[in-house]
């Protein structure tokens, strides 16, 4: 099923929303790794991982879980949930055996989609998870999902989308010589600042000429 709708998805990505990657070359073939992107629409995960040539292994708010056909569909994608709050620990853990297996794993640093679509302060439970599981980070912008799909409405409208990857953080030294919550924090904090700078760079792309997508995957930057 996996397979099917990575298909469907990348096909109706490409057509309908013209997706442009740039960066893919930063994510590995294999091993485990955590991919941290922005969050600002439903979108973000099904056309993140149409356009990713790896499996990829994402957290989801518990109670869409709970909607019978839809967390049925959500587990078969290799989905798994997550509560809120002090009941997310079994959700983070369960990133964390992922991981551990050599799973690629998204997981949203800010907990949650942005109501306003601007960058939130980050949750320390990323920093938890790459602290336990010793696996790099992979910062990611998604610019353009909050056109196609709003908070707050099912009606999708045609609007391009740009997704950035940046290189990969390498947490394992500061956990060595670290530990506990400020540790936590401080991985979330980098993470997040990351992010923030592909949001700089996705604001920089869309005021230049456009690149085509093979353009921008291999060279890492728009040219033009």
């Amino acid at each position: 099923m996996y397979t099917i709708a990575h298909g469907l998805v990348k096909m109706l990505g490409r057509l309908l929303f013209r997706v442009r990657v740039i960066g893919a070359e930063h994510i590995p073939k294999t091993g485990p790794v955590l991919i941290a992107p922005n969050h600002v629409s439903y979108l973000d995960i099904p056309l993140l991982s149409a356009m990713v040539d790896r499996p990829l292994h994402f957290m989801g708010k518990a109670s869409l879980f709970r909607i019978p056909l839809v967390g049925r569909l959500y587990r078969a994608l290799y989905g798994f949930p997550v509560e809120r709050g002090h009941r997310s620990r079994e959700g983070l853990m369960e990133a964390v055996r992922r991981l551990k297996e050599g799973r690629c794993v998204v997981m949203y640093p800010e907990g949650g989609r942005s109501q306003s679509g601007r960058l939130q302060k980050p949750m320390p439970g990323i920093g938890l998870v790459v602290a336990l599981s010793g696996a790099k980070v992979i910062p990611a912008y998604v610019a353009g999902t909050d056109k196609v799909l709003p908070v707050g409405t099912w009606r999708i409208r045609i609007h391009p989308v740009t997704v950035l990857i940046g290189e990969p953080l390498d947490f394992r030294e500061l956990i060595r010589d670290s530990n506990g919550k400020d540790l936590y924090r401080q991985i979330s904090r980098t993470v997040m600042k990351q992010i923030s700078r592909l949001e700089a760079r996705s604001k920089a792309i869309g005021k230049a000429p456009c690149v085509s997508r093979e353009t921008a995957v291999h060279s890492g930057r728009p040219k033009g």
